[in-house]
């Protein structure tokens, strides 16, 4: 058996392409001392990748030319030199764009339950979008019943669950999604208060309509122009929790925010977040998510693209706004 794998062949100047990627065979890796060999069934595919194509300081290291491309993985271990690993166990694991990966059995990986719900949500729901919008509402957003949430993206992977927990958690939760299926879908299908439209060239106006009053919580996932428009509509004392910046991602020159002035005159608190920060409290969040998945008070979406070899146009649409929930490649 050989390896496949996806690896960064040049870094992208504005819009990624496909010919940014190179797709390779390789030889089928062995576990050594103490390592996991794991066949990985399902890729997740994230805005975050974007940032880290690009060599610059950030809160990692970027990816390398020639190195595979980052990111969550879940698979089976085939087979195991750590004795708390065996073969046929489901795992969590941060092996990139690939078939097959090894790991070492104290690293990075971490047993899933295939019987508790399906493996492909543990990169998703009750994986790192679903933590990043628990943990960002609950310890940046502070939301208190009553309160106005509203989230940008909110058809995607973290957007879709912010305003679910919202909603549990007593608030009037409004979208911000692009074209009436998905707006139709945030309403309807999640549950959101309401959804406004930003493709219908009205987003203040409409979010005015939408929020009648003001907003308390913004949970930012695109960032340029829809910043400045939030701002003019926050409440004073409100909070803005910096999860995302995917509308400036694939732009040469970044968008400069012109209504700084709010957050002096408003007492603004924008606080950005990395989900890595809460890594000792991850199991809190966890069977918080789960036991709302189980009750449907969560409802969730995935849009999936077959094999490795799709994953560059599996991410592209992402990129673009494409994907309906989370975006996931099924690797086998």
């Amino acid at each position: 058996m050989n390896n496949k794998r996806i690896v960064l062949a040049s870094r992208p100047a504005g819009w990624v392409g496909e010919d940014n990627f190179r797709f390779e065979d390789a030889p089928l890796p062995r576990p050594g001392d103490g390592e996991v060999l794991v066949k990985n069934l399902w890729l997740s595919l994230d805005p975050y990748m974007r940032g880290r194509m690009n060599d610059v300081k950030s809160y990692v290291p970027p990816v390398q030319i020639g190195a595979v491309m980052e990111g969550q993985t879940v698979g089976e271990v085939i087979e195991s030199t750590h004795p708390g690993y065996k073969p046929g166990d489901k795992v969590l694991t941060r092996l990139g764009w690939q078939l097959y990966g090894c790991v070492r059995g104290d690293g990075e990986i971490n047993k899933v339950d295939g019987d508790r719900a399906p493996l492909s949500y543990y990169v998703g729901v009750l994986g790192m979008p679903g933590l990043t919008a628990w943990f960002g509402l609950k310890e940046i957003g502070q939301p208190k019943p009553g309160e106005t949430v509203v989230v940008s993206a909110a058809s995607g992977a973290v957007g879709s669950v912010v305003g679910q927990l919202a909603k549990i958690r007593g608030c009037r939760a409004v979208g911000i999604a692009g074209g009436p299926a998905k707006c139709d879908y945030v309403v309807r299908e999640l549950g959101f208060d309401a959804c406004v439209d930003y493709k219908a060239g009205n987003l203040q106006r409409d979010l005015k309509e939408a929020c009648p009053k003001g907003v308390d919580v913004y949970f930012e996932n695109v960032g340029g122009e829809m910043t400045d428009v939030l701002l003019r509509v926050m409440n004073p004392f409100s909070r803005v929790i910096v999860c995302g910046l995917i509308a400036e991602y694939n732009t040469t020159e970044p968008y400069g925010v012109k209504m700084f002035r709010a957050i002096l005159v408003n007492r603004i608190k924008v606080q950005g977040m990395i989900v890595f920060d809460w890594k000792d409290r991850y199991g809190e969040a966890l069977k918080d998510l789960a036991a709302h998945v189980a009750a449907g008070r969560i409802k969730y979406r995935e849009s999936v693209v077959e094999g490795i070899e799709n994953a560059p146009k599996g991410f592209i649409a992402l990129l673009k706004g494409q994907n309906f929930g989370k975006q996931l490649v099924k690797l086998a």
